[in-house]
């Protein structure tokens, strides 16, 4: 196996429980989301993805049901901000130290702020980017939370 990436580091480094769900990632396809939930036969409200947003002009971390859309609005107000927009995409991977589409919630090179939507919590685990492109990891919301420092919000539409 090889040494991981900061996600798996990170969960492996505080012994958290988790599981680790490889998949054969398809360069053409158009939602790294809903591809992963399809090849791994997890509901899409399952799986989380992460997206980077500015929120009066500092990057927050949103993690969000694959199923939904992020309200940049509740973002805002989860943060206590009060303009949110989708961050520039080479903002979110040199902030974060990931490439598009392998984004995790962990193990971000440069400390953001994470919010994490409250239906995560109406699930034993959830899925959530492992840091790489094909590599999805399972764990409990609540050590997601923990790990994290998560604010729990309503924060996607579904």
């Amino acid at each position: 196996m090889s040494k991981g990436t900061p996600a798996t580091l990170a969960l492996q480094n505080k012994g958290i429980a988790h599981s680790l769900h490889p998949y054969e990632h398809d360069a053409r396809s158009g939602s790294y989301g809903d591809e992963a939930a399809a090849l791994l036969g997890v509901d899409p409200h399952q799986i989380f993805k992460t997206l980077i947003a500015s929120v009066d002009g500092a990057l927050v971390c949103a993690v969000v049901p694959v199923a939904g859309k992020l309200s940049l609005k509740a973002l805002a107000a989860a943060v206590e901000g009060k303009k949110a927009e989708m961050a520039d995409p080479g903002k979110a991977q040199r902030a974060t130290g990931y490439v598009l589409g392998g984004i995790s919630p962990l193990g971000h090179r440069t400390k953001l702020r994470v919010v994490l939507d409250s239906s995560a919590l109406t699930f034993s685990t959830v899925f959530v980017s492992a840091g790489r492109r094909g590599l999805q990891v399972e764990l409990s919301p609540a050590d997601l939370a923990q790990l994290t420092g998560a604010i729990i919000a309503d924060i996607a539409t579904i």
